[in-house]
């Protein structure tokens, strides 16, 4: 038995969303659709150039951890903050989710992180982020007995920018698997990928990682290429299992010689494809976790990511169980 189906590990950030047009990313040199990493001067410009926003609590791994606790699941978070105002929100809205988060506060600076998000009218974001406390993450955040009491643990690809939570997590992969449990990744971000290639690679090929989570263009990214099923083979190669996303094509699964395409769920209106990515980790997951097969697996993480692009904020407003129940994926 286990305490926990998913423990995921990430950069606690509480997000600010905003509307803008794709002449407000021109004008204030925004390189749309990435996450841009920003220091604090540049922070507080971008906040002052804001248009009417709206506050929540964000983060790649803490959205797939509230995801996994919205469809029934046991999800747990290691996630740094600091004790001041943002810290508190981030706090109270993951427990308030269900999800088990106990890593210890920073007492003094750096202040918690936030991310300034522009959302364009084709609900494109293009995300602006200080990080904070999270550079703060290190070994010392990582709760054995958590780790050892899930069945996956599950990280992001953006951990790799603040240096001491490569420590963090490469520390957790070990308890893991020395309990025979799984590990998984999520590649982030084109960007990240460009970034930290050679390390994300070793981390699959020397086996820290199992199961690798990515979207078309972080997959190219990853091997340099623009044949995508070229990318496909080689991550068959190069890990476990991989889910793939193909925005409104659906997604791709391949363990070893096993390939799985499963369409994606209809979405009445795209409103703001933050968190969408998040959100297909948290269905896959928590389908893997209570052993269904790949194409329920997919069709549950193409659910949870059509909910959230049809509303504002990468965390789920309504019950996903419920929905699922809806479509009969649970």
């Amino acid at each position: 038995m286990t305490r926990f189906d998913v423990l995921t590990i990430g950069n606690a950030i509480v997000d600010i969303i905003a509307r803008c047009d794709d002449n407000f990313l021109v004008e204030n040199g925004i390189i749309k659709g990435a996450m841009n990493l920003i220091d604090a001067e540049r922070a507080e410009l971008l906040y002052s150039r804001m248009g009417p926003a709206v506050e929540a609590s964000g983060g790649s791994a803490g959205n797939t951890a509230a995801g996994v606790a919205s469809l029934g699941g046991r999800a747990a978070y290691f996630g740094k903050i600091a004790d001041d105002q943002l810290g508190q929100i981030f706090t109270h809205d993951i427990r308030a989710q269900g999800v088990h988060f106990q890593t210890k506060p920073l007492e003094a600076v750096p202040p918690t992180a936030r991310s300034m998000i522009f959302v364009t009218e084709d609900g494109e974001r293009s995300m602006n982020t200080y990080l904070g406390a999270c550079v703060e993450l290190g070994p010392e955040d990582v709760e054995a007995d958590v780790v050892a009491e899930s069945r996956l643990t599950y990280f992001e690809g953006y951990l790799w920018d603040p240096p001491r939570a490569k420590d963090a997590i490469r520390e957790a992969a070990r308890i893991a698997h020395a309990h025979g449990r799984e590990t998984a990744m999520t590649l982030s971000d084109s960007f990240c990928v460009h970034r930290y290639r050679d390390e994300f690679l070793d981390l699959m090929r020397s086996g820290t990682v199992d199961i690798v989570f990515a979207n078309r263009q972080e997959a190219l990214a990853l091997y340099k290429t623009e044949n995508f099923d070229l990318a496909l083979a080689k991550l068959a190669k190069d890990c476990k299992l991989a889910a793939v996303t193909l925005s409104e094509e659906g997604s791709v699964v391949i363990r070893g010689n096993e390939c799985v395409r499963v369409g994606a769920s209809a979405v009445r209106n795209v409103v703001d494809t933050t968190g969408a990515g998040d959100l297909y980790a948290a269905g896959f997951l928590h389908g893997y976790t209570s052993g269904r097969s790949l194409e329920d697996c997919s069709r549950l993480g193409n659910l949870a990511a059509g909910i959230v692009i049809g509303q504002i904020g990468p965390r789920p407003m309504v019950s996903l169980a419920d929905a699922a129940r809806e479509a009969v994926l649970l």
